[in-house]
């Protein structure tokens, strides 16, 4: 969810990053993202948490491993493996789409690492954009076109929300909410139950524990309800199993 990455570092998805030039791209049109075959075998997408509250209704939201922990809504308990794809590599009507992933092929980076200001840039190997004869033009007279414009909206608004993000994970270390998650579901005929980590989420007892102080903090920042979307959404793990199981691409216990 970098603001940021380096060209040998690139996030999810995204396999290149040019700035959108006036210049190099005048004659440039846009197509719609018209399928999400990228999607298709991806079991884990960042959620910034301004969208906790409607992701948790439908999948769950965990945490990643590893020190800088950012939320995930998941798709599927096993990696290369997504439960909310249909035959023509659509998303299913009851699963919410990040903006991380309806952003795409755009995204705002900071060119410079010295400057704040980040630039508009795009993937050229999406085949999204492109001197197309028909689709939408990214510039109208050497300025960004009326659907650019609102696409650089939506990356900056998308971007406060990684900001949003960044200061409610900071706060979850603050308190040490934090724990490493482990799943276990029974499965009848099987001989032993299946076992999934890799993931972090909030250790339920020390959020019981914490300060009558600490807590109305966490309610007045907005953080509160957060924590308790994120722990409601975990009930859709055994639903989430189940599929898998009944699809037959449930791996090995552990």
């Amino acid at each position: 969810m970098a603001s940021a990455p380096q060209a040998q570092n690139l996030p999810l998805f995204y396999n290149d990053l040019v700035p959108l030039s006036s210049v190099e791209h005048a004659s440039y049109k846009g197509k719609g993202l018209d399928n999400l075959a990228m999607l298709a075998t991806t079991h884990a997408v960042p959620l910034t948490v301004e969208e906790f509250v409607i992701a948790q209704r439908s999948q769950p939201i965990v945490f990643s491993a590893g020190d800088d922990a950012l939320p995930l809504a998941l798709y599927g308990l096993n990696e290369g493996v997504n439960m909310f794809m249909d035959e023509n590599n659509m998303l299913q009507p009851q699963a919410y789409l990040p903006a991380y992933v309806r952003r795409y092929p755009f995204m705002l980076v900071r060119l410079q690492p010295d400057r704040e200001d980040l630039s508009l840039c795009f993937d050229p190997s999406s085949g999204l954009l492109g001197d197309f004869e028909d689709g939408i033009p990214i510039f109208a007279d050497g300025e960004p076109s009326a659907e650019t414009k609102a696409t650089l909206e939506f990356c900056e608004q998308f971007e406060m929300g990684v900001q949003k993000t960044i200061a409610f994970m900071n706060e979850l270390k603050e308190y040490d909410l934090l724990m490493d998650g482990e799943i276990t579901i029974e499965q009848q005929g099987a001989s032993q139950p299946f076992i999934y980590r890799g993931f972090k989420m909030v250790d339920e007892t020390k959020l019981r524990d914490l300060r009558g102080d600490q807590l109305r903090k966490m309610m007045q920042s907005g953080m509160l309800p957060l924590v308790h979307a994120h722990l409601f959404s975990l009930q859709h793990m055994p639903t989430l199993f189940q599929r898998q199981f009944e699809a037959g691409k449930v791996q090995a216990n552990g």
